[in-house]
């Protein structure tokens, strides 16, 4: 599979994550999953903004300020303010992620936090939760198709799944157009991950056809038209439900190759999976089971659905 033989992908983190001292306390928010299990199949950039503009170890926490003006950075207090410096570095470090397949925040950080993260009054009485940290907020809005989450996020298996997903795609796709693309490339490409978007968001799935079918744009026009179809259609989560629909389309390309008892059985068990009965694996391990007692069926065995990450993630037991 394509996203399986591309490069390694390599991820930006927050250097606290990795498991470095670099807080305002000399202390760290280490990810297991991160360090322990999703190193094994990429590599990691880490990037600490305070560090990186300047900041001493140990050193006075920052939080996000509210004033009339905008929001500030600085200490609890209002001094040592910090806000055209980490501003200059997220704005200068952002335009030099290309090379990236993704990115992990570190949560609630006033300069790496994705959403959420404290902005206080000006008076310092209670905050509001609905601040971006700066670095964050340049890195996403400066490469708008780089798979982004946060640490705390991905103790949620669904959300790990879907971040590893988009990783594994943008990284495949990052390749293919390193070697040079072309509408042949490009629609090979769409070939591969038609039933992932579909599992994923039936309408862009149909979009990224429709715009295949019958675009008539210069053909880098047309791919940086697809991957940005493709890349918001993957940040929907996938569920019982898609995953179900999705099934039951691979099934029939199954007619002519399976007996009676087959069918019937592949039937069943995506039917289960669908009521809950079963996790996806099942059915899943299933149609690969099928898939390689047949000379006949390179499009199905060709689809990155059926194995959109490296297997020993062991993301697919649990639903």
């Amino acid at each position: 599979m394509d996203s399986m033989t591309s490069q390694t992908p390599i991820i930006g983190i927050s250097a606290c994550v990795l498991g470095e001292k670099v807080r305002f306390d000399t202390s760290h928010k280490k990810s297991n999953f991160c360090v322990n299990e999703f190193s094994k199949h990429v590599s990691y950039q880490g990037v600490c903004p305070e560090l990186a503009i300047g900041m001493s170890l140990p050193r006075k926490p920052i939080r996000q300020i509210a004033r009339p003006e905008g929001i500030f950075v600085s200490r609890p207090d209002g001094d040592g303010d910090v806000t055209k410096d980490l501003q200059a570095f997220s704005d200068k470090k952002s335009h030099t992620l290309d090379h990236l397949s993704g990115f992990i925040f570190c949560q609630k950080s006033p300069s790496c936090g994705m959403e959420r993260v404290k902005v206080y009054y000006e008076h310092g009485k209670g905050c509001e939760h609905n601040g971006i940290g700066v670095f964050a907020r340049a890195v996403m809005k400066n490469n708008p198709l780089l798979p982004c989450e946060e640490n705390g996020r991905l103790n949620d298996l669904k959300l790990r799944e879907n971040f590893i997903i988009r990783v594994f795609t943008y990284r495949a796709w990052q390749d293919m157009v390193a070697s040079g693309l072309t509408k042949h490339k490009l629609t090979t490409f769409h070939s591969k991950y038609k039933y992932l978007v579909m599992s994923h968001h039936l309408e862009s799935y149909k979009a990224l056809g429709k715009l295949l079918g019958q675009s008539t744009l210069p053909v880098d026009e047309l791919g940086d038209e697809y991957i940005a179809g493709l890349m918001a259609g993957l940040t929907h989560l996938a569920n019982t439900k898609s995953h179900a629909n999705t099934l039951f389309h691979m099934q029939g390309y199954f007619k002519k190759v399976l007996d009676k008892v087959q069918k019937e059985e592949l039937s069943e068990k995506i039917e289960e999976y669908r009521l809950g009965l079963v996790p996806l694996l099942v059915p899943l391990t299933l149609i690969n089971h099928y898939l390689r007692g047949s000379d006949d069926q390179a499009y199905l065995s060709s689809q990155v659905y059926l194995a959109p990450y490296p297997a020993d993630l062991k993301l697919r037991y649990g639903y």
